[in-house]
């Protein structure tokens, strides 16, 4: 007995050891996991400098505001990630990326120097330029500034590209560009080197009337968002969130909203290649990335244990929730709002009208009789005998404008509606097609005076999610807008049942300068695009193409380089339906 109890003493505490390693195991996976997907377990924390208007600046209220925050919010909205802005001083917040404090800088300038030791995704383009008082001489070149004292923003670009050429003895610096230029201003200094919409904001701003700038464009650089490496999958979602802003038209309208009043002239062509690149050459990079890094996690996430992918599928749950809410807090009140708030009217006008018509079809006959006694007369200054044809003729449009309101309403409303992963049922191809082309018809109507529309009668049904399949055709029709050249080239859509091939095919056909034979191939690539410099992202297609995919079907092209442009949507008839 004796002997025993030491052993059974001993197995216990390994027993324990045992359970109190596995939990800390499991704990340290679930840690692990946070790192390497911030925004979901929690917030994103996004650093910025608190005084570079009209980038990213602390507003009256000390709230963060400026083009940089719009953007990352709008990445954010769309990304489905949470984001929590530290806006301070410039050299605190790269220091702070360094020390991991932050996840990510939102305004950063590249440079090879600072690409050894961090990621960029840039997105826009900032020039450089060279203040000064009002009298004094004027200088056109970085070199000039020799032996000059020149005001910079501490940690900034224009530091260390002075600093580099040995300019440091001669610099005076500021914690932002704004005290950089209330110095110049003051007398301190003969020179300061600030970005040029910066300065134009500062100076306009602050009523710094005796500051001019003397040399607009010493420098042209890009500019947006930095991480560290270990952060190189965050950087990757921010630029996919970049594409998608760039695609729907967001990123322009936050660029017109805080920079498009500052800036003046035609972009040079060097600038728009500079901007070409700094937009091809990361998103390429990253893509490569990204699919290194999908492999590693695939094989992470095989040896993990069996909590923790319930806890990854938890999470992927919670994400899809965040981006319905997301998109239900914009488009749900709204739709709610629109329902709410013209259909009722609208109502009334469907109501109406029938019961005005036929007062108008008694009052005609009371009136027929009057221009036979009294002869011709008029109503509301026109001849009695037009107003008596125009009058049925207006109320037939009224009733069709009010029916078309309440089609385009109910479209909004079924465009809402929640979209489960597995939610698939029999939809008619036809029916989707009508709804998408009803949701871009402004567009359509914009770009050309010829379009046509061909639904074949009694389509089979196919399997599929209607929000999805409106979606491609969306992207179809709208790809077709901008590949004609005028308003005289038409487009046409099409559906058809192709019996031999057991398959529904929706078409559309575009007159435009079509596609080079050797480009045909790529079309589906992600971030191919022939219409890069038309802000083009090479997104749309590759989503299109992976919707078709997930419905069993596929997209094929064809195409005469000058002529036109055939995309086909090929989806498989539903067994239901074949077996009727």
């Amino acid at each position: 007995m004796t002997r025993r109890t030491p052993r059974l003493f001993l197995w216990a505490w390994v027993l324990l050891l045992s359970c109190v390693a596995l939990d800390a195991a499991q704990a340290a996976a679930v840690e692990d996991l946070a790192r390497v997907i911030p925004g979901i377990l929690r917030p994103v924390r996004v650093g910025g400098d608190r005084d570079y208007p009209p980038y990213e600046f602390l507003d009256k209220d000390g709230k963060p505001a400026g083009f940089n925050v719009d953007l990352t919010r709008a990445v954010a909205e769309v990304m489905g990630m949470q984001v929590e802005f530290r806006l301070g001083a410039w050299a605190g917040e790269r220091q702070a990326l360094m020390d991991g404090d932050i996840d990510i800088l939102e305004g950063m300038t590249y440079s090879d120097e600072r690409a050894q030791y961090l990621d960029f995704a840039p997105h826009t383009i900032v020039n450089h330029a060279i203040f000064a008082r009002r009298g004094t001489p004027p200088v056109a070149t970085l070199d000039d500034l020799a032996g000059k004292k020149v005001i910079v923003h501490r940690s900034g670009y224009m530091h260390d590209v002075l600093a580099a050429r040995g300019f440091e003895p001669d610099l005076v610096f500021s914690d932002t560009p704004a005290d950089g230029l209330r110095l110049l201003a003051s007398g301190k200094g003969e020179y300061a080197v600030v970005a040029m919409l910066p300065g134009i904001y500062i100076i306009r701003e602050n009523k710094l009337d005796n500051i001019l700038p003397v040399a607009r464009s010493v420098a042209t650089v890009r500019y947006g968002y930095a991480v560290t490496p270990k952060n190189e999958a965050l950087l990757a979602r921010f630029s996919e969130g970049l594409a998608i802003l760039r695609e729907t038209g967001r990123y322009q309208a936050i660029h017109d909203k805080w920079l498009g009043v500052l800036e003046s002239g035609k972009v040079r062509w060097d600038t728009i290649g500079l901007y070409v690149g700094a937009v091809v050459t990361p998103l390429l990079a990253l893509l490569g990335g990204a699919m290194l890094w999908t492999h590693f996690l695939r094989k992470q996430v095989a040896q993990r244990t069996r909590s923790l992918t319930e806890a990854l599928e938890e999470l992927s749950r919670n994400q899809r929730q965040l981006v319905q809410a997301d998109k239900m807090a914009a488009l749900g009140i709204l739709v709610s709002g629109v329902a709410h708030e013209i259909n009722n009217p609208n109502g009334l006008i469907l109501l109406n009208i029938p019961i005005l018509r036929k007062v108008q079809a008694d009052v005609s006959r009371l009136l027929d009789g009057l221009r036979e006694r009294e002869g011709e007369f008029t109503l509301g200054g026109i001849a009695y005998v037009r107003m008596r044809q125009e009058i049925p003729k207006m109320l037939e449009e009224m009733q069709e404008g009010a029916l078309r309101i309440k089609r385009i309403v109910n479209d909004l409303k079924d465009f809402a509606r929640r979209e489960e992963g597995a939610g698939k049922a029999l939809i008619d191809v036809g029916d989707a097609s009508r709804k998408a082309v009803r949701l871009v018809e402004a567009t359509i109507r914009k770009h050309t005076d010829h379009f046509t529309a061909d639904y074949e009668e009694d389509l089979p049904l196919v399997w599929g999610n209607s929000q999805r399949i409106e979606q491609v055709v969306v992207n179809l029709v709208l790809n077709a807008c901008q590949a004609l050249p005028d308003k005289s080239r038409g487009i046409a859509v099409t559906t058809r049942h192709d019996a031999a091939r057991g398959l529904v095919v929706l078409c559309v056909r575009d007159e435009g300068s079509g596609i080079a034979p050797e480009h045909l191939p790529h079309l589906t690539d992600p971030f191919f695009t022939t219409k890069r410099d038309a802000g083009g992202t090479g997104l749309g297609l590759s989503v299109s193409a992976g919707i078709a995919k997930e419905h069993g079907g596929a997209l094929v092209f064809e195409s005469s380089p000058g002529q036109f442009t055939l995309a086909c949507l090929e989806l498989p008839v539903a067994k239901e339906e074949s077996a009727a």
